[in-house]
């Protein structure tokens, strides 16, 4: 359609629209509501066909005043911060669990390829960790104390510089999904083979069990939230590859915004583990019965907000 019919079909609408926002013309709450979307549908149009034209800018002008007028009076929730974790993240995060899958997955498997690493090739937890982590934890088993390590620094000195480290990591997941979600797999991998040739270190020293009830501990929640910031690197990188009826740009904005949301949603989570790893793991000396207690309390945690509770949510119906 030419521009100039496609002005003379609906100026009437637009000017009617105009009126209301000014307060000259009255409409029904639905009549308005209708007219609005007709007018965000034209500016649409406009931008595809006649890009840069005095009809485009009028109506995004218009848009952008009906948007203003709406919104400008909103008032936030006095329980805003509340209402993010109670219902808008969980909500919106039920979309996402197959990203949450797919990091799971390839987490899961390179804890496999680690594992297997370490048990074939005698040179390879030394080349993960590091010699002065595995001469130090060597040093630790001969004097009877092989997590000897997580008592070494103070209380809240631990806790303060493992949460800052974990924040980082996840933060890094994130970002790098922005790399197509290339750079996300490979912080899973990275992490995935530590974690594996570390266990299989200890399952080769014996002591696999004195491990696995005081690393996991912390770990459960720790490695979990490092897995859900992969998961957002990769609905960021969906929102670039897989941009659907979207324009790509309009894509990338959403894929950046629900994967920052996930974010936010890791923050507590990641307190809560540097609490456990700098002033809980270090009492090795506590029953089994209590750690089993606290790993599988963190288990089912992660698992009702992160899964059961966004399905739930999904499920119930709207008021």
């Amino acid at each position: 359609m030419r521009e100039a019919a496609f002005v003379k079909q609906n100026k009437d609408k637009w000017a009617t629209f105009e009126s209301t926002l000014t307060n000259k013309t009255k409409l029904t709450p639905d009549k308005l509501s209708d007219l609005y979307i007709e007018i965000t549908d034209h500016l649409s149009y406009a931008k595809t066909f006649y890009p840069g034209s005095n009809t485009e800018l009028y109506l995004n002008n218009l848009a952008s005043q009906a948007h203003q007028k709406i919104y400008k009076t909103k008032r936030e929730p006095k329980n805003r911060i509340l209402e993010f974790w109670k219902t808008e993240f969980p909500k919106m995060f039920f979309y996402h669990q197959r990203e949450l899958r797919i990091s799971f997955l390839v987490f899961l498997f390179f804890s496999m390829v680690g594992a297997f690493s370490a048990a074939n090739e005698g040179t390879f937890v030394r080349s993960i960790l590091g010699d002065a982590y595995v001469n130090m934890t060597l040093e630790n088993i001969e004097k009877g104390d092989p997590m000897a390590v997580y008592k070494q620094m103070g209380e809240f000195n631990m806790f303060l510089g493992i949460t800052i480290n974990n924040i980082r990591v996840a933060l890094m997941a994130f970002a790098y999904g922005i790399m197509l979600g290339i750079g996300t797999l490979y912080i899973m991998m990275h992490n995935g083979i530590m974690l594996g040739s570390f266990q299989y270190f200890f399952y080769e020293k014996g002591l696999l069990w004195e491990s696995v009830r005081t690393i996991w501990i912390h770990g459960t929640i720790e490695i979990s939230v490092i897995i859900i910031a992969g998961c957002a690197g990769l609905v960021l990188a969906n929102g670039i590859l897989f941009p659907g009826t979207y324009t790509r740009i309009e894509s990338f904005k959403i894929g950046v915004r629900n994967g920052l949301k996930i974010m936010v949603s890791t923050i507590p989570f990641f307190i809560i583990a540097g609490f456990l790893e700098g002033f809980v793991t270090r009492h090795t000396e506590m029953p089994d019965f209590l750690a089993i207690c606290i790993i599988l309390a963190s288990l089912a945690l992660i698992l009702f907000y992160y899964v059961i509770y966004p399905i739930r949510l999904h499920k119930r119906p709207n008021p």
